[in-house]
């Protein structure tokens, strides 16, 4: 084999070595960012997915603490910010003992405007002096806080429409 061959033929087997080397390392670095992404979207669904749990169990105690009565046990589900803002009173309290909540059903939920959740629900309510019976729809408004790591809903529900 003449010289000028040899060093030809050298020259092709250590270009396909390179690429072979260079394209195997290429797919390395691939094949790692690809397992990288896809755990950080396990993360990210696993901490939305216990998010989720959060708010399940938050609203589930919150209608359990509606539909028996517990009002003092429901305003400390609502949020801080609000509780400051607008304090319940013993008279207000004392409103809510005039009511007997006979059925709570969740009718819809979804996702609100800024990350909160909104949850239509119909309250069966008996009045205890007049015995009558009424159905009261409300929205609550679920906001989850970063700080605390909570979801706190934004008040309880208005029996008397403001009167």
């Amino acid at each position: 084999m003449p010289a000028a061959a040899a060093r030809h033929s050298g020259s092709r087997m250590q270009t396909r070595f390179t690429r072979t080397r260079l394209s195997a390392s290429m797919r390395f670095m691939a094949q790692l960012l690809i397992a990288l992404l896809l755990v950080s979207f396990a993360s990210g669904a696993m901490a939305a997915k216990k998010k989720r749990g959060l708010l399940d169990r938050n609203q589930y105690s919150y209608s359990a603490a509606i539909r028996w009565g517990d009002f003092e046990g429901a305003w400390s589900m609502v949020d801080p910010k609000v509780r400051e803002k607008t304090p319940m009173t013993d008279l207000d309290f004392s409103r809510y003992e005039q009511i007997q909540v006979s059925g709570y059903r969740d009718l819809a939920s979804m996702p609100g405007p800024d990350g909160s959740v909104l949850r239509e629900i119909q309250i069966e309510v008996i009045n205890r002096n007049t015995l009558s019976q009424r159905r009261v729809r409300y929205t609550e408004i679920w906001r989850y806080d970063p700080e605390t790591k909570n979801w706190w809903v934004a008040g309880l529900p208005d029996f008397w429409q403001g009167k």
